[in-house]
């Protein structure tokens, strides 16, 4: 691994781990840069459970740690004031309770002046139709780590076709096994293996 923050991940020791992240931003490191060392120890962490070295419990305690992390770097992405360049509604679809790529995609469109609407995880279809009808959303994004969420995705898509909406929105998807063939089977506009993608794409969707 390229650097002790992604290995204090990898290896689960919280205190270093958060020691090294509120040092890096107190020094001034870019906080995507910290996002991306993050990132590198999941990644570790993910094939150390596939090694049998780990278990749930393990990809637990590493997704927790994650989650802090992303609490402390979130307000170090502050808009730049201006007028909203759009809104998007984001979450994590129904069946999947996965939240820390969702929660990084929120964090930097906020960070872009996007007005998020973060429905959380395990998100029915009606909450995704629902909100694009009370916020007016021109944007969709769709969380899912599991293969299983794929359905959730086509079946939210599909309603808001039926609500008479598809067309006035744009539909993103992403998440670990998410490809452009999953994109396809879901009806989806756009897929992005980052979130730095997701941003770009609402960037390319609205002009910004």
């Amino acid at each position: 691994m390229s650097d002790a923050l992604a290995t204090a991940l990898a290896d689960l020791d919280e205190p270093a781990f958060l020691k090294l992240v509120q040092d890096r931003l107190a020094g001034g490191s870019d906080p995507l840069a910290i996002l991306a060392s993050c990132r590198e120890g999941m990644a570790e962490v993910g094939e150390r459970y596939h090694a049998g070295q780990y278990f749930v419990s393990e990809l637990i305690m590493a997704g927790e740690m994650f989650k802090q992390a992303n609490a402390l770097i979130g307000p170090r992405f502050q808009g730049g004031g201006g007028k909203t360049r759009g809104t998007v509604v984001v979450g994590t679809v129904s069946g999947d309770i996965h939240d820390i790529g969702k929660d990084i995609v929120v964090s930097l469109l906020k960070s872009a002046n996007y007005d998020v609407h973060d429905l959380g995880v395990d998100a029915p279809v009606s909450k995704f139709v629902d909100t694009v009808k009370e916020s007016g959303a021109t944007i969709v994004g769709l969380s899912g780590l599991l293969t299983t969420s794929f359905d959730s995705m086509k079946a939210t898509v599909a309603a808001l076709q039926a609500a008479g909406l598809r067309g006035k929105v744009k539909v993103m998807v992403g998440g670990g096994p998410v490809t452009d063939q999953v994109r396809a089977y879901v009806g989806a506009d756009a897929f992005g293996p980052d979130a730095q993608t997701a941003v770009a794409l609402c960037n390319q969707w609205t002009g910004g």
